[in-house]
């Protein structure tokens, strides 16, 4: 059976080699549904990129272009900084074990050279909740394969948008967004928690193959992708993807009701596969097309 793959994943949920800059435009999916006074264009999107990638041209540089009003996963008044502080408030546990011991000793060593090759001291994440300690060590890949949030979908399109004035606004709070990492059984969380530590050498390589996948357009192998990589732990697919999308069907139905043109923009696992938010507007009667 295959090794769920979740460093990928999170990048994909949460947003050739890392390194590397692509001079072909790319042409990533995009939907749009609509009733008379409202359209609604919805963009799958990388949350970290390297330098170079071109992705706003074609049909989502026009539906940029004529949205008046942009929907993140998250967005936070105090930017960076307030996000930070809703993680920090979750992320703590006192009475947890230490994190060396919530992993099967066979991985002990690679959690050891993790942490030394990131710079953070042996006992520091001793502290945080299982899920918490996961996606911090998941972001220390970011530099490694040469790719940032600055250069990601959101950040770009967030200062485009405040730039011309346009408001920008979120799906889910912080809170709501990490609460459901909170709420994983302990079991489903180390299971992410090995996962991170035991692909950091393969992190780039997958990655490679998802942003290939995504420049193309291609949801069919973004979808088995990611159904493979979230098949061995039910409890993070759940959270992850299907309460997640419910919740977001329900409030992207409700921004029918403002006229306008908006232009929602979610990590692109959202919008692939089995239970995707165009599945959940589906089974509420809204009626959604791919246009690019």
């Amino acid at each position: 059976m295959p090794r769920p793959r979740f460093v990928s994943a999170l990048l994909l949920f949460l947003a050739g080699c890392g390194t590397s800059t692509h001079a072909e435009p790319a042409h990533p999916a995009l939907w749009s549904f609509a009733d008379a006074d409202t359209t609604v264009y919805l963009f799958g999107t990388i949350h970290v990129l390297p330098e170079g990638v071109d992705w706003d041209g074609g049909r989502v540089g026009k539906a940029i272009g004529r949205a008046d009003r942009l929907m993140l996963e998250v967005t936070d008044p105090e930017g960076q900084a307030g996000l930070q502080r809703s993680f920090q408030a979750m992320a703590s546990a006192p009475g947890l074990p230490p994190l060396a011991e919530r992993v099967a000793p066979e991985h002990r060593a690679e959690l050891a050279a993790m942490l030394a090759k990131a710079r953070i001291p042996p006992t520091a994440l001793d502290g945080m909740e299982t899920w918490a300690a996961a996606l911090t060590l998941a972001a220390t890949l970011y530099p490694e394969i040469g790719v940032s949030a600055d250069q990601g979908v959101e950040a770009r399109l967030t200062a485009r948008f405040a730039d011309a004035g346009k408001p920008v606004s979120g799906l889910e709070t912080a809170t709501e967004q990490f609460g459901y990492f909170d709420r994983l059984p302990e079991a489903a969380q180390r299971i992410f928690l090995t996962s991170v530590i035991s692909e950091r050498n393969e992190a780039g390589k997958q990655f490679d193959a998802m942003i290939a996948a995504w420049r193309k357009g291609d949801v069919a192998t973004l979808a088995i992708t990611e159904d493979d990589e979230l098949s061995l732990s039910p409890e993070l697919a759940d959270a992850l993807k299907r309460q997640r999308n419910a919740a977001w069907a329900a409030r992207l139905q409700k921004a029918l009701d403002q006229p306008g043109t908006v232009l929602v923009a979610v990590g692109a696992a959202h919008l692939a596969g089995k239970d995707s938010v165009q599945e959940m507007l589906e089974a509420r009667g809204i009626k959604v097309k791919r246009v690019q």
